[in-house]
């Protein structure tokens, strides 16, 4: 285990909103390390998977103070994603987004440019591939399935970022927002078989880039939007999800511009007080102009469960 040298941020301008934990920065040995895309954190805060979307990830742990802040991250090797084969995935096939693990311990890899869902009995181990709908692959390259969710019954979420493609921009940032676009279709697979039973309503300029079950049982969905040299702000909208649609939409988390780079990843879990705890991760792009980051939110009152 590589200990890894971090400080936690200090004041930040602009202020950040209600319910600021604290945000890490993250850094590794190997060249490889950055742009991580999403992360999983154990129900117990103190441990986590981070995935880059070079198809490596890392696995590691944390140390917290008195006030539930992380003070130091500790880390493993960053290793690569497999293929069904046992063999690293192909650089084409490996533009890995989205993480979520199974209530029975494995783990679920969105892909984007190849688009595609795979499952991983243990996040080492061999892929499983899941049938991909000829649908997928009308999805924009650098703009398709960002986030993965699991529910408690073993479901899983995901939707692309955007439905049509952009300018050069997307290699660094995503797709500008349309708020005038249609809706994101989420797609569910279970037994065995992938269905587009409802839509993320879209709201502003913002694009879905993450997504989490929370142990209150809503879908909480992140969402981010790019403004040029003056960076990014990221809302967090939760859900009810029924069979035929989502309800009861509430926004739980808007950050002002600049106050955090570009957070892909989302993981929420409760913490020992009983608040939910929104953990996040920045994709750093591999540019020194951004950063590698763990940054956390507590809702003090725990959003309403199903």
């Amino acid at each position: 285990m590589a200990l890894l040298a971090l400080g936690l941020e200090g004041s930040a301008n602009p202020p950040p909103p209600e319910g600021f934990v604290g945000a890490i920065r993250l850094t590794g040995p190997e060249e490889q390390f950055g742009g991580f895309s999403a992360i999983e954190m154990a129900d117990d805060g103190m441990s986590f998977v981070a995935l880059s979307d070079r198809g490596a990830f890392v696995q590691g742990t944390v140390e917290r103070d008195a006030t539930g802040a992380i003070v130091s991250v500790s880390t493993g090797p960053l290793t690569y994603l497999k293929s069904h084969e046992d063999e690293r995935l192909r650089v084409t096939r490996s533009d890995s987004e989205g993480l979520a693990q199974a209530p029975d311990g494995s783990f679920y890899v969105s892909f984007e440019g190849a688009t595609r869902v795979l499952r991983y009995p243990t996040v080492d181990g061999r892929a499983q591939n899941l049938p991909a709908p000829k649908v997928f692959r009308s999805y924009p390259r650098n703009a398709s399935f960002e986030s993965v969710a699991v529910d408690a019954q073993g479901t899983v979420y995901t939707m692309p970022e955007e439905l049509t493609g952009g300018s050069r921009l997307h290699l660094l940032t995503g797709p500008p927002g349309n708020a005038n676009g249609p809706a994101f279709p989420i797609w569910r697979y279970r037994d065995g078989k992938w269905t587009q039973p409802f839509d993320l309503p879209r709201r502003e300029n913002f694009l879905p880039v993450g997504s989490d079950f929370g142990p209150d049982g809503r879908f909480y969905v992140l969402e981010r939007e790019f403004h040029g040299l003056i960076g990014f702000t990221s809302r967090i909208r939760s859900f009810r999800v029924a069979e035929d649609g989502l309800s009861d939409e509430e926004e739980v988390l808007r950050t002002p511009i600049g106050l955090q780079d570009n957070m892909e990843g989302l993981s929420v879990w409760r913490d020992a007080a009983g608040d939910i705890r929104l953990t996040m991760i920045t994709d750093d792009n591999f540019l020194p102009v951004l950063r590698s980051e763990i940054v956390e939110y507590r809702l003090s009152v725990p959003a309403t469960g199903n």
